[in-house]
């Protein structure tokens, strides 16, 4: 059996850059949070702390203008660049055609960075609902759209709220629930994916083994729950639990 990639996201410095490789962390993952602010240096210096050993940089662009993208790859040089956007909103509703033209012009955005980038592999986040609600949610569709366009999938949360799929935390784009997604939905994805599939949403060392198990991805992912927490037991934005994060990875290596 392949060992299980171990991926650990809003690391924004050097020094915990270095810290979560010495833990044993495999993809170390950064977050450009604004295309107005899109130049980090201390990003940009992680990125190259990485570049220093065996694991591999991803970054995550919250943004999709083609133009800053292109920018952001130039400066950055990660080794991965991850998309999160929603891609549909109440797509259990809406017809395959319709979901493929709104989808359309990301697909093409990522068939220009691997023209144009093409050292940069791609990780696509495919929404699945945080409930066994996916039965009637078609990550299967998203997932054949992107495919072909894609080095990886991963596999996080969607909020199905009362507004239905708007209620995530970053508006229009999906990730930091701290919420786990259908396990089931996930493990279909899997099987059928031909690329590898990263497990992410809810993740903590608690419970990333039974996570395993249960859907048999190529890696897993945490952000929230190896987050510090703040006096009230809040989860911190961009500062990590190095304990946390050994422990995450102790617990996937045992599978």
């Amino acid at each position: 059996m392949k060992k299980i990639i171990t991926q650990i996201y809003e690391i924004q410095t050097p020094a915990e850059a270095a810290a979560v490789i010495a833990a044993g962390v495999d993809h170390v993952g950064s977050v450009v949070v604004s295309p107005e602010n899109w130049k980090v240096p201390s990003i940009r210096e992680t990125i190259r702390e990485v570049a220093k050993t065996a694991a591999k940089s991803s970054l995550i662009l919250l943004y999709n203008q083609p133009d800053i993208v292109w920018a952001s790859l130039t400066y950055y040089q990660p080794d991965i660049v991850h998309f999160c956007e929603n891609l549909v909103d109440g797509c259990s509703r809406e017809t395959q055609t319709s979901i493929e033209a709104r989808c359309r012009p990301l697909v093409c955005l990522q068939q220009r960075i691997r023209a144009d980038f093409p050292e940069v592999k791609i990780m696509r986040t495919i929404p699945i609902p945080d409930s066994h609600a996916s039965a009637d949610f078609p990550f299967l569709e998203l997932a054949k759209i992107f495919e072909p366009v894609s080095d990886y999938f991963l596999t996080d949360t969607l909020i199905k709220g009362t507004s239905g799929s708007n209620d995530q935390p970053v508006e229009g784009f999906i990730g930091i629930t701290g919420k786990t997604c259908d396990w089931i939905a996930a493990r279909r994805l899997v099987e059928s994916s031909r690329i590898p599939v990263v497990l992410a949403g809810g993740l903590s060392p608690e419970n990333v083994y039974e996570g395993i198990l249960a859907t048999r991805p190529a890696g897993v992912d945490s952000c929230t729950l190896t987050n510090a927490r703040d006096e009230n037991g809040r989860p911190v934005r961009f500062k990590k639990d190095m304990e946390k994060v050994a422990q995450f990875v102790a617990e996937a290596s045992r599978a």
